[in-house]
């Protein structure tokens, strides 16, 4: 397959300006393009990382990518449909954008003909006076289309909008004409909800150099169960490990549901077509192994996390499920599991729990009487060992790493308790 059918196959092509000139383009040519992150938060997160592997696919086909870390727009907001957004101070927003741009480097190539760069709005947004924003670029924008932006015009009819924000347009798309002159950028990408973002800068290397660029946008991905994708009960999901550990980033994509796996696979994996449809051969012949999402889930969180904190996070959910040596599990890794399973703290005391105890105090029964009988019928397990003593009381050397024990209900049901102090 060239470059176009693959993602058309992936579903990944949602809007494009001119496709016949542009398919052109992707299958036959080496032209730069760019795609852009504003530093909203201190890290990237799963919607970003959708667009970060389109650009690698861009580049592994032999295009040059521009990521724009967007100092000066990070400080401005694009628009939300639900209201106004609180302005960051300049020297969070400094922050943020070295942290993004650190993120960016390890997902690229910066070597050879079509190598990836870095580049921060900011650099050419911050010498724009006031003037030269309104008679330069602000001459070029109709307010009739600007007030079309879905954002925009969701705002109008609510809560209203600021003209800062109103303003974000004008600003992005002089992005893409500073690009165009200083790299021949003739591409922009970014996710369908930025259409119109993208297409004003479209629109304004088109008044100003009289020349044509390109638009292409990827849909917006919502989940089967219809929540938003990227999102749990606890919130987002990070790429920074500080912020979602690599075993909670790792289990994300083990439990995606079976209705999104085969979308999932195609939009994240750089794996061929012929090796994702193997996986999903084989994942179909029975669901409940769950083959599709380990295999997304081990490239995804070697992607983003390397190879060595993959090994120990997937040696950590089998050893969680005493398929594995729990002893061995990094302290990091197993508190972040024990975790996500519901830990429990206790106090460091003379007088510590026994297994019944224990079984109530992580939720895991809800009485003694139900502790007891999951005992009695060999459900009860500590650290992975059966207990069949409902007697049995926790001594301080069973805890992993001088503070934690896994408690485990039968096959599947876990929790963790922490020695306080």
């Amino acid at each position: 397959m060239n470059l176009w059918e693959d993602l058309e196959w992936r579903g990944l092509i949602s809007q494009s300006t001119d496709p016949d000139s542009l398919k052109d383009l992707l299958n036959n040519k080496s032209i730069t393009f760019y795609i852009g992150f504003d530093p909203t938060a201190p890290s990237l997160h799963l919607g970003n990382l959708m667009q970060i592997l389109f650009a690698k696919r861009l580049q592994l086909a032999g295009h040059k990518p521009l990521a724009l870390v967007g100092g000066a727009t990070g400080l401005i907001g694009d628009p939300k449909e639900t209201g106004e957004r609180n302005l960051n101070e300049e020297e969070i927003v400094i922050d943020w954008t070295s942290k993004i741009a650190k993120q960016l480097i390890k997902f690229f190539d910066f070597f050879g003909a079509n190598k990836c760069e870095v580049v921060n709005n900011f650099e050419w947004t911050s010498k724009i006076d006031a003037i030269s924003l309104l008679r330069d670029l602000g001459k070029h924008f109709s307010i009739n289309r600007m007030l079309e932006r879905e954002a925009v015009s969701a705002r109008l009819n609510a809560s209203g909008i600021s003209y800062t924000e109103f303003s974000y347009a004008i600003l992005q798309a002089n992005d893409y004409l500073e690009l165009n002159k200083k790299f021949d950028c003739v591409l922009q990408t970014g996710g369908s909800d930025q259409w119109g973002n993208i297409t004003a800068g479209v629109d304004l290397i088109r008044r100003v150099l009289s020349k044509p660029v390109h638009a292409l946008t990827t849909p917006l991905m919502i989940k089967a169960d219809g929540n938003k994708f990227g999102k749990t009960e606890d919130g987002t999901i990070w790429l920074s490990p500080d912020l979602t550990s690599p075993y909670s980033f790792y289990q994300f994509w083990l439990n995606s549901d079976d209705r999104d796996i085969e979308k999932l696979l195609k939009y994240f994996s750089l794996s061929s077509r012929k090796d994702i449809e193997e996986v999903l051969d084989k994942n179909n012949e029975n669901l409940s192994l769950r083959i599709a999402q380990k295999y997304l889930a081990k490239e995804l969180t070697t992607l983003v996390h390397g190879k060595d904190i993959c090994d120990q996070v997937i040696n950590a959910s089998d050893a969680l499920f005493g398929q594995g040596e729990l002893k061995n599990i990094d302290e990091s890794v197993l508190k972040a599991a024990l975790s996500e399973t519901g830990l429990v703290e206790i106090e460091n005391k003379q007088n510590l729990p026994n297994v019944i105890e224990i079984l109530v105090l992580t939720k895991l029964c809800d009485s003694k009487s139900s502790a007891k009988r999951t005992v009695d019928e060999g459900g009860a397990y500590i650290n992975n060992v059966r207990i069949n003593d409902p007697q049995w009381v926790v001594q301080k050397n069973d805890f992993l790493h001088a503070k934690y024990l896994v408690v485990r209900k039968g096959k599947k049901s876990m929790a963790g308790i922490k020695l306080g102090g």
